[in-house]
């Protein structure tokens, strides 16, 4: 059998996307190019793996067999490549790391501190950005890992889930949400909100939850960091949707914190790689592993 690799890529991809569009911009090819390489393994194996339809498309229960040998496939083919490079190289180069400014549940500063100081010879860079930008990166093979709270749109990449958090809603001081019990979804419907940019995982998080209730939501004001939202709040330009730990910050210690209803999704904090056996990458796995913790 001639399957490949990249193959076994596209065949994660498509199953977890379930749709031939997104899962060509995910593995950086052309939608033709995506849809021939599935053709021509769906060809040598001799059966479908995949149902088409004007809405996406499902694995069959072929690809639905096949998928965990692609998995492995690509774990395997990831750790080989991993330990080569443990055994004839030192522990140096580069890594690349990007994070999402105050993730809650990893102290990234102790973390980059740490490899400094137990491998001087890594040369490190890092970046500060929003997850969905950071896992396009990722992707695309411009950082080796990445600090998210994205769990879509990340293909056959590596994911370890580091902790989650619930989310709260914070109001000024005297607004009509700022009472103490759970706020309901009803009480959100056509209130001025704060939020954050469009790369950021919580604001992609509230659109989704808020548009999937029927909730009309105006996002008065959007903007990439943490503190200027909470001040954004504290100045009555609207209410905001927030993992609890920014609720916690010092800097919000005016504004009212309400609990959200039981079910809203929770915040999810991972760590994703391309290529996680890489000796660089795998160190900074192993550290993120223990140093998975509230962050402030």
């Amino acid at each position: 059998m001639l399957m490949d690799l990249r193959q076994m890529e596209y065949l994660v991809t498509l199953a977890d996307e379930q749709q031939f569009t997104r899962a060509a911009a995910v593995c950086g090819i052309s939608q033709s190019g995506l849809s021939a390489a599935i053709r021509a393994l769906e060809a040598e194996l001799g059966t479908d793996l995949f149902t088409r339809s004007p809405r996406g498309v499902e694995t069959t229960p072929a690809g639905r067999a096949l998928l965990p040998h692609a998995r492995s496939m690509l774990a395997q083919a990831s750790a080989a490549r991993g330990a080569v490079a443990r055994a004839t190289e030192e522990l140096s180069g580069r890594l690349r790391i990007g994070a999402e400014q105050c993730l809650g549940l990893v102290d990234v500063s102790g973390l980059l501190e740490q490899v400094h100081l137990r491998h001087p010879l890594v040369e490190l860079e890092f970046a500060q950005a929003g997850s969905h930008e950071l896992a396009a990166r990722v992707r695309e093979g411009d950082l080796d890992l990445g600090l998210v709270a994205a769990t879509e749109h990340l293909g056959s990449l590596h994911r370890e889930e580091l902790g989650r958090l619930p989310l709260v809603l914070l109001t000024p001081p005297g607004h009509p949400l700022s009472g103490a019990e759970p706020v309901s979804w009803a009480d959100l419907d056509d209130v001025d909100f704060v939020d954050f940019q469009g790369s950021w995982a919580v604001r992609s998080l509230n659109d989704a939850v808020c548009a999937a209730r029927g909730i009309a939501r105006r996002v008065r004001c959007a903007t990439g960091d943490v503190h200027t939202l909470i001040d954004l709040v504290r100045r009555g330009l609207g209410v905001a949707i927030v993992p609890a730990h920014v609720g916690a910050k010092p800097e919000a210690a005016a504004l009212a914190v309400r609990p959200m209803p039981a079910d809203a999704p929770p915040w999810v904090v991972s760590a994703i790689a391309r290529r996680p056996s890489e000796p660089a990458t795998a160190l900074a796995l192993e550290l993120v592993r223990t140093q998975a913790a509230p962050a402030r």
